[in-house]
């Protein structure tokens, strides 16, 4: 993995002290384990990000939209963006909002996607690329996996 995303999982870290982080390899095992009931997947990118792709049932959630009362509040919730900055502010406001067991993907989709896992469009089409944020942050992405900005 690249120095620069190490740095910036730390600093994402330190800046969000209370809210726990998840591993891209955890949650993997997570889904997977048929006796565990999954977590809700939240997705805190912008709809133009969440429609290239996403991780599979993965909910979009606006960051700015305080009413989450949908949600179970003692429910297990994993939250994503690109790399795990947003996501861990949303974690943050869900804690403060009651919710009991809220977990920030640490690396998000940009590491999730980089490591070759499966991503989908729609929750049904298997895609392989993500949206790059912006073409500084796209640079944590393989080049393979980039969608092009203006396609998006």
């Amino acid at each position: 993995m690249n120095l620069l995303f190490k740095l910036l999982k730390l600093w994402i870290r330190s800046k969000f002290p209370t809210v726990r982080s998840l591993s891209t390899q955890d949650l993997d095992r997570w889904l997977q384990d048929s006796d565990k009931t999954p977590p809700i997947l939240l997705d805190a990118r912008t709809m133009p990000e969440f429609s290239v792709s996403h991780l599979k049932t993965a909910q979009r959630i606006d960051p700015q939209d305080p009413n989450w009362t949908h949600l179970p509040k003692h429910f297990a919730i994993v939250v994503y963006c690109s790399v795990g900055y947003r996501s861990a502010r949303l974690a943050e406001q869900l804690q403060q909002q009651g919710f009991i067991d809220v977990q920030n993907l640490e690396g998000s989709i940009f590491q999730w996607a980089n490591e070759g896992r499966s991503l989908y469009e729609n929750n049904e089409k298997s895609v392989r690329l993500v949206h790059p944020y912006n073409a500084q942050w796209g640079k944590l992405l393989k080049p393979n996996l980039r969608a092009a900005i203006d396609e998006c």
